[in-house]
């Protein structure tokens, strides 16, 4: 392979921190001054307490996942079973609950390829794509219960120092009635038995049990640091040397370029702040409809960035925080976790990518409609 050719696979595989730090860094030709109206300069704005609990959650959750943890629990659960929905039902619930405690995309990676696995096992392919589709619909779902269940919402969570009652009480309603309707899409279909029980013989095992409790005790530590109960400085001061010492091929799997994502948007969101006009346009815009303002912006950006976009320019949090969490559903990078599984889907046997992209948007536009329904009643 020539050397443009290696760059060019490293730009495409990198390409949301290559375009991110790019942003950033045009940012900078643009505004006369990175210094803000407060005197907060641009590298004052890089949140370091939000960069240190996603790297040490992504360190905890690339072990477990090298361990094999999930697909573990997963085939324990689909032991024995012999009709489809009830494979389909347990797939998908078990990748919305995931989602809430390993963040949406690290549920895709784990889940949507171990469900097509034993879709191919079983001679079930056919229904690789609502499958498919349903796991990412339980994804982007689930991981709006918590705090950590998705980047945007550890974010703003620390960002605006939310109350945890404060946040479950904003996001509980609306996720529970969008779990029903993900329910009922699920079960909905013909019913037909599998050719042979699931046999958990045949997949995937634990392994490393000593790393797994390890990892389960800093996974902990993560959620206490996260509750504000230990400060996030400490539990980079346990993780970082621990890794270090004992699991450096773990450290490798952390997503560096979404850590990298986080900081040119950092710098992206405080040097835009500086334009006295582009500031006064999104203050205004984020008091007459501020949920509408980050469902759209979702829409264009993703809702990562749009949430670390749209945070300073407003005191308001919850009708931020249900925006850009909502705006995760739409087109297809609209979250960015939307991606994964559609990029493991076309790898499958005869995949129908313009027919999935229907589908897709058609399932996400109505968890949209519904979704800001209920949210305008709350």
């Amino acid at each position: 392979m020539s050397r443009w050719a290696i760059v060019y696979s490293s730009l495409k595989t990198h390409i949301v921190p290559v375009v991110s730090l790019a942003i950033a860094t045009i940012s900078f030709l643009i505004v006369p001054t990175t210094t803000s109206r407060e005197g907060i300069t641009w590298w004052e704005a890089i949140d370091l307490q939000t960069l240190n609990l996603l790297f040490c959650l992504m360190f905890v959750i690339a072990g477990l996942r090298e361990c094999n943890l999930f697909r573990t629990l997963a085939s324990h659960l689909l032991k024995g079973m012999r009709h489809f929905r009830a494979l389909a039902l347990t797939l998908v619930m078990f990748t919305f609950f995931l989602s809430m405690l390993i963040t949406n995309d690290v549920a895709l990676l784990a889940m949507v390829p171990f469900s097509l696995y034993v879709l191919t096992k079983l001679q079930l392919q056919h229904h690789a794509l609502r499958l498919t589709i349903l796991q990412t619909l339980a994804a982007n779902l689930g991981s709006m219960a918590t705090p950590i269940g998705n980047p945007q919402n550890l974010f703003l969570y620390t960002f605006y120092h939310i109350g945890t009652l404060d946040f479950f009480m904003v996001m509980g309603p609306i996720t529970f009635v969008g779990a029903l309707l993900l329910l009922g899409l699920t079960w909905v279909g013909k019913n037909e038995p599998l050719t042979q029980p699931v046999d958990s013989h045949h997949l995937p095992r634990l392994t490393h049990p000593r790393k797994v409790l390890v990892l389960l005790t800093l996974f902990t530590l993560c959620l206490i640091s996260v509750f504000r109960l230990i400060p996030h400085t400490l539990l980079f001061g346990l993780v970082f040397p621990c890794g270090l010492c004992f699991y450096r091929k773990t450290l490798q799997k952390v997503d560096y370029g979404l850590l990298l994502t986080f900081v040119a948007f950092f710098i992206f969101s405080h040097n835009i702040g500086c334009i006295p006009a582009l500031e006064s346009l999104l203050q205004q815009l984020l008091i007459i409809a501020p949920q509408t303002t980050a469902i759209l912006t979702s829409q264009i950006l993703s809702n990562v960035p749009a949430a670390i976009l749209l945070a300073n320019f407003t005191e308001h949090w919850q009708p931020l925080l249900l925006g850009v969490d909502i705006g995760g559903f739409g087109t297809l990078i609209a979250s960015l976790a939307s991606l994964i599984s559609f990029n493991f889907y076309l790898k499958t046997e005869a995949p129908h990518p313009w027919r999935y992209l229907f589908f897709f948007t058609l399932t996400n536009v109505l968890f949209l409609s519904v979704l800001i329904g209920l949210s305008s009643l709350l």
